[in-house]
């Protein structure tokens, strides 16, 4: 009869119990590993040997493709090669990373750098793609990177960003409206006013006249 020892048993249970946590709260994983699918480089910048591509994060080791050696072919991978993963992503912040090519005597060229985010992949495959013409296209897998706050509260921060700058312009076009309906109204008032006053100055001065014209017609003008 086996006998299952203790400390593989704590252990066992030890990891089904955080495998059980993260997977009830995936919101509190705070990195996820990326891994390379698939690259093709469109062109080589040393002339005589075969390129030398590798990745590379600020402040990383860098990781040496050693398969890439020609242009314009489709290198697969199943993320499962010695010298995966590629790099991992933090929740709230990016990586300055990019692709180069060895150079023998001056700089090492550049196929392409960027700022490599986590929100960069997309649910549900959890796939980015990153193309520059005339240098490369690249197919990064992360699907833990869909999980992460930064990722999955893009859209919504987006759609909010929508949703404020719709009520903004709703508000400012609302403001602009009651201003010219206000002024349009004082400008309307006046205008009254100002026709109600000389109608009654036209009253008043033929009242005058028609005063005049009496006195006239019964001769009292000439009575002292």
């Amino acid at each position: 009869m086996s006998i299952c020892h203790p400390l593989n048993s704590r252990t066992f249970f030890r990891f089904l119990a955080w495998w059980i946590f993260f997977s009830c709260f995936p919101g509190l994983i705070s990195s996820a590993v990326v891994t390379l699918r698939s690259i093709e480089i469109f062109q080589k910048h040393e002339l005589i040997v075969n390129p030398t591509v590798y990745f590379v994060c600020k402040g990383e080791n860098r990781t040496v493709l050693p398969d890439v050696t020609k242009t314009g072919v489709v290198y697969d991978f199943k993320g499962e090669e010695s010298w995966q993963p590629l790099t991992q992503l933090e929740s709230k912040k990016c990586k300055r990373c990019g692709f180069y090519e060895k150079d023998t005597i001056k700089a090492d060229d550049i196929f392409a750098e960027w700022e490599f985010c986590s929100s960069d992949f997309k649910a549900p495959s959890g796939k980015y793609t990153l193309f520059k013409e005339k240098e490369l296209n690249v197919t990064f897998h992360c699907p833990e990177c869909t999980s992460l706050p930064a990722a999955s509260n893009t859209a919504t921060e987006k759609h909010d960003d929508d949703n404020r700058l719709h009520v903004a312009i709703v508000i400012l076009i609302s403001v602009a409206i009651s201003t010219v309906t206000i002024i349009a109204l004082v400008a309307a008032y006046k205008y009254w006013q100002k026709k109600k006053r000389q109608q009654e100055q036209a009253r008043f001065l033929k009242l005058f006249e028609d005063g005049d014209d009496i006195e006239d017609e019964l001769g009292l003008g000439t009575v002292i």
